[in-house]
């Protein structure tokens, strides 16, 4: 996995971390801030659900999808 993937990692961890309830990728974005790596929802997401799959983060199947870390 690259250096910019984990800064990315990174960044979107931060927002989710100091969140009080799960967030879509939209929010996550708008929090996350100006970020050339974080560019859009889709990045967010996609970021995301490889995360999920190493039990990281939590991906809440909902309209729109919701995502928070595992605890």
């Amino acid at each position: 996995m690259s250096t910019g993937e984990y800064d990315r990692y990174d960044r979107i961890r931060g927002v989710l971390a100091e969140a009080e309830e799960p967030l879509t990728a939209r929010e996550i974005l708008a929090l996350a801030g100006e970020c050339e790596e974080i560019d859009s929802p889709h990045r967010v997401a996609t970021v995301l659900g490889r995360w999920a799959e190493r039990g990281d983060v939590e991906v809440i199947a909902d309209r729109p999808y919701r995502y928070r870390l595992e605890t």
